[in-house]
């Protein structure tokens, strides 16, 4: 049975599912999920991440881990963690670029979280040499320093949607029309986890919600707080949900989300402001919210672009600055994307990021 005749089997039998429900069938079914079923980057895949676009973007990265080891002290033992490695890309450039920082990978244990079967076999090539450990759930960091990073992780965890209507709430469903999967309104309720909404919303609103992401930045900031380090959380969104940013792309084309479903790369932009909330709330410090084309000039990508340059010529060149534009500029990934960084309150905040 494909994923669609899941879904349709399931929304007869149960009635119409939450959003989050669904992106979660799309993503993680376990024989036709997305995630679950391909390797979905590159030019032959549907989409491009940073790493992907340029060895610089994990360069500056590993750098700014580095250095963060080296002002907590350069901790004897840490884990050095990617949530959502894709294809190991990231991991690989930062640990290259790390190599000639004096016993840094002597202490670091490299741990991936990742999901997809596909992609853990990628990842087992890229990064071979330095004997990466994989798990499943933030439950099973080690009890370690931890120096992370989280780069288009946040965006591809399941949402709710609510849209507003008086003090209350209809929450927005999959459901079918024929025989056709469409979007639909459940009835109209209070929600505690919107309750502060109401105050810079209107009727007709629509907000997300991400539970999922609460427990991850909760556990993430209590190892930090308790042994020291630092995340990096890079992904498109601002500081709080509003609208409906609920997106499918398939073949680096916007599809319809519920068109191809276990087809299209689901996503929705992060709500940074509920990261920096747990992250507070753990007693975790977290910095401002910084565009990442900000973030990457403050730690030196427009030099490194140079030092790269500066050996090549024709259609490398031009492929390397136009890398660099995509990756910093305004009107493409450098304000769209953002970088939150959490620390321990007793630390100095990530380097390129401001408090």
């Amino acid at each position: 049975m494909s994923l669609l005749g899941h879904l349709t089997d399931r929304i007869r039998q149960d009635g119409p599912m939450s959003v989050a429900d669904y992106m979660a069938e799309c993503l993680l079914h376990p024989t036709h999920g997305y995630y679950t079923t391909r390797d979905p980057l590159g030019t032959h895949g549907d989409f491009v991440t940073a790493p992907e676009i340029s060895q610089m973007f994990g360069e500056v990265i590993g750098l700014c881990l580095a250095q963060g080891w080296i002002d907590q002290g350069r901790p004897g033992r840490f884990a050095l963690v990617e949530l959502g490695p894709g294809r190991g890309t990231l991991m690989a450039d930062i640990l290259r670029a790390t190599r000639g920082v004096p016993g840094f990978h002597d202490a670091a244990q490299v741990v991936l979280l990742e999901a997809s079967p596909v992609l853990r076999g990628l990842q087992a090539e890229a990064l071979d040499a330095h004997a990466p450990n994989w798990i499943v759930s933030v439950g099973d960091l080690p009890e370690l320093p931890l120096f992370l990073v989280a780069n288009e992780f946040f965006d591809a965890l399941p949402i709710r949607q609510f849209l507003r209507d008086g003090n209350g709430w209809c929450e927005r469903l999959v459901g079918l029309q024929g025989d056709q999967l469409a979007f639909g309104l459940g009835p109209r309720a209070t929600q505690a986890a919107l309750a502060t909404r109401l105050e810079d919303t209107r009727d007709g609103d629509l907000v997300e919600l991400c539970a999922a992401a609460v427990p991850i930045v909760t556990e993430t900031a209590r190892i930090i707080r308790s042994h020291g380090g630092m995340a990096l959380v890079i992904d498109y969104g601002d500081w709080r949900s509003l609208g409906d940013t609920l997106q499918a792309v398939k073949g680096h084309e916007y599809v319809d989300p519920l068109a191809t479903p276990g087809q299209a790369d689901l996503t929705a932009h992060v709500d940074f402001e509920t990261l920096a909330l747990a992250s507070r709330a753990t007693g975790c410090a977290h910095t401002r919210l910084t565009p990442q084309g900000v973030f990457l000039e403050r730690l030196g990508i427009t030099q490194r672009a140079q030092s790269l340059a500066s050996a090549l010529t024709g259609s490398k060149l031009e492929t390397l600055v136009r890398a660099h534009r995509r990756l910093t500029h305004p009107e493409e990934m450098g304000n769209l994307f953002k970088v939150l960084g959490l620390y321990p309150k007793t630390a100095m905040p990530p380097s390129g990021l401001g408090t």
